[in-house]
């Protein structure tokens, strides 16, 4: 089984095409100004060759804003053209595959750029301040791009934490967990933004264009 996966969510975006748990193809760029624009060029480049398509399977969230609806659009218009379902994998999700087995439960820690954190300790997500975030009752790891941040708290406040090197998510873990939710091994997840919290967005100054003629 063939399987595109797609990942925009954070400060990168990737693409791999995974058969059989064996990567087959991957690519991958670093965050930037307009860095979701390359995620069609990639998708493009890692599909060369592959045949059939399964299943494309992407990241839903929480992370930018653009970013996630990009690549949610790509993935609709790929899996469209090749007949083939499209899977939504949240980011904790793949950083989890991303990890392994660690003997402790897994804290996934995003940087909302608002002075905050998203926060999945595998129980709920939600949007904290550092300082709020409550003291592990046992060992933890932790993943994510502000996992650092998150460890240098909970480490000063007595907690035994771990952080481990999974900062971001990668494609090839997004195709791994949307195998494992074709599966049915995952519960459905709807193949929309995954915001944790109201997107800043606004309209331009002066309001938007009028329509063309």
């Amino acid at each position: 089984m063939n399987i595109l996966g797609l990942d925009a969510a954070l400060a990168a975006c990737s693409a791999a095409v995974v058969a059989e748990g064996v990567v087959r193809a991957e690519a991958q760029a670093e965050g930037g100004r307009g860095y979701a624009t390359q995620l069609p060029l990639m998708a493009r480049r890692v599909l060369e060759g592959v045949g059939r398509l399964d299943a494309v399977a992407v990241t839903v969230g929480p992370g930018s804003f653009t970013g996630l609806r990009a690549a949610i659009a790509l993935a609709q218009g790929i899996a469209l053209g090749a007949g083939c379902p499209v899977v939504a994998v949240r980011v904790a999700e793949a950083l989890a595959e991303a990890v392994g087995e660690t003997g402790r439960p897994l804290w996934v820690a995003l940087d909302n750029r608002r002075g905050r954190i998203f926060l999945d300790r595998g129980t709920g997500l939600a949007a904290v301040a550092l300082e709020e975030v409550p003291l592990p009752e046992s060992p933890v790891a932790l993943a994510g791009d502000a996992a650092a941040a998150l460890a240098g708290r909970l480490a000063a406040a007595g907690a035994d934490v771990q952080v481990t090197e999974a900062v971001r998510p990668h494609a090839r873990a997004v195709a791994a967990v949307g195998l494992r939710r074709l599966r049915g091994e995952l519960a459905g997840l709807a193949v929309r933004p995954l915001y944790v919290e109201p997107p800043q967005a606004a309209l331009p100054k002066g309001g938007l264009r009028p329509a063309p003629c």
